[in-house]
């Protein structure tokens, strides 16, 4: 395995792997690495012949500098996990060589970045747009894999894809979650012991809500969720969006969509969580 900052470095281990007509896929990453990164980066080694995984916390998708210099970074311990899942390339750029002037490009998204994520975080899927478009321009991957439990992100990434023509394909895989349901996040290392025990209860309330499709109507299953969430003490609701899974666009009858996604997001203490739960699919 190799571990390098450079973009020219990265573009020419990657042009020998072309050459020699290897397939390449890319796990894009912001670090502090748990299993479901891993799950990626394991579904990445066995269908790409070169893995190459890319560790770098954005700072244009953080519209909260606190929340930039709270976002734990591990290098060390990343690089350990990523060996072990037999990745190639690790490329760990600084900030400057990603950034050697700012970006000033601006994509439009329209639907898809005006719900949810969109007004609680302004600029964020801008960001993301800038560095995933920045790493696929170095990579030329074949094949690209993201978690869905960012979910509206992964929504994002395709529609840039499809924007700028990139001849990338993107995999988009299964959330994977602690033993006792929580979504696997580099955040959860934030949290405290009373926070991550009471963490558990947004996986706990979405998956209880998951019976009520088919039993109750949608209006009643959203209300569900949202008056339990409301009652936990340290939890505060930023949304939770009951949503067709291809528009992002809120649905009001289970009948309205063939895929049926519910979204949250939650602030467990001061640590933001989001989660996901598909009801139809």
């Amino acid at each position: 395995m190799e571990i390098i900052k450079g973009i020219a470095q990265l573009k020419s281990l990657v042009a020998q792997a072309r050459e020699a007509k290897k397939s390449i896929g890319l796990v894009p990453t912001m670090g502090a690495l748990h299993a479901g990164h891993i799950s990626l980066v394991n579904r990445c080694v066995a269908e790409n012949e070169v893995c190459v995984v890319s560790v770098f916390v954005n700072p244009t998708q953080f519209n909260d500098k606190s929340d930039l210099a709270a976002y734990p970074r591990t290098p060390e311990q990343d690089a350990a996990m990523l060996e072990k899942a037999g990745c190639d390339i690790v490329f760990m750029p600084e900030v400057e060589e990603m950034y050697p002037e700012p970006d000033t490009r601006q994509f439009a998204f329209g639907a898809l970045e005006q719900v949810m994520e969109g007004p609680y975080r302004p600029g964020h899927f801008n960001g993301v747009a800038q560095i995933v478009s920045k790493l696929f321009y170095a990579v030329e991957p074949d094949l690209a894999y993201f978690g869905e439990k960012d979910f509206q992100q992964v929504a994002i990434i395709r529609e840039m894809v499809k924007q700028l023509q990139l001849p990338v394909k993107i995999v988009s895989c299964p959330i994977v979650r602690e033993a006792d349901g929580l979504a696997m996040s580099s955040r959860n290392q934030r949290l405290n012991e009373e926070e991550r025990k009471k963490s558990v209860l947004i996986s706990k309330y979405l998956f209880e809500s998951r019976t009520f499709a088919g039993e109750k109507s949608l209006a009643e299953t959203k209300a569900f969720v949202e008056e339990n969430i409301g009652k936990v003490d340290i939890f505060r609701l930023d949304y939770f969006e009951i949503v067709d899974g291809y528009t992002l666009q809120p649905v009001k009858n289970w009948e309205d969509a063939d895929y049926v996604v519910g979204c949250i997001a939650v602030f467990c203490g001061p640590v933001r969580l989001i989660d996901n739960i598909i009801y139809k699919s």
